[in-house]
């Protein structure tokens, strides 16, 4: 397998993560803090990064849904791994995603999360592929807007390789198999 071309270099996507955090913060001031709830297993990296650098009481939950794929394409069926543990009642939730592509995950959890009653359910997302919508979900913010391809590292992976790169990188279809 050849190394994955870099989309975004580890240092862009510092300076990215920092410029996010100084967003959510503003946001958030006036709040009792957020419950940033990650999905697993690709939102690992960027969550711990995000959550060190937010100026505001935060708490993390982790949340993990299966999406089924034919391929490299998602089929739009997803169903429930794990739940959040915590109680995220009257408390202002943060959705942190690794990349939103079709839409279908990011619907599912706002449906699943809004039937424990937040006060409030912003969204979040590393990576977002627009030009793949299926399904429209509002999504407040966005780390990069990318194109239709498949890319790897910080927490993205390809058959679980390349997930701890320190950048974003792409891999060529001829290098997945």
């Amino acid at each position: 397998m050849n190394e994955p071309e870099v989309l975004l270099s580890e240092d862009r996507i510092a300076e990215r993560v920092r410029e996010i955090a100084r967003e959510i913060s503003a946001d958030y001031a006036d709040k009792d803090g957020v419950v940033l709830i990650g999905v697993l297993k690709g939102s690992f990296i960027f969550l711990a990064d995000l959550s060190r650098a937010l100026s505001i009481p935060r708490s993390i939950e982790f949340i993990a849904v299966s999406s089924y794929a034919s391929g490299s394409r998602s089929t739009g069926a997803v169903r429930l791994i794990m739940d959040v543990r915590g109680n995220i009642e009257n408390r202002h939730v943060l959705i942190v995603e690794d990349i939103v592509d079709t839409g279908h995950t990011l619907k599912y959890l706002l449906g699943i999360l809004q039937s424990h009653r937040p006060a409030s359910i912003r969204t979040c997302t590393l990576l977002h592929k627009a030009d793949c919508v299926e399904v429209d979900v509002d999504i407040d913010y966005v780390g990069f807007q990318i194109g239709d391809e498949w890319v790897v590292g910080y927490g993205l992976d390809y058959a679980e390789r390349d997930r701890t790169l320190p950048y974003i990188g792409v891999v060529a279809p001829d290098d997945r198999g």
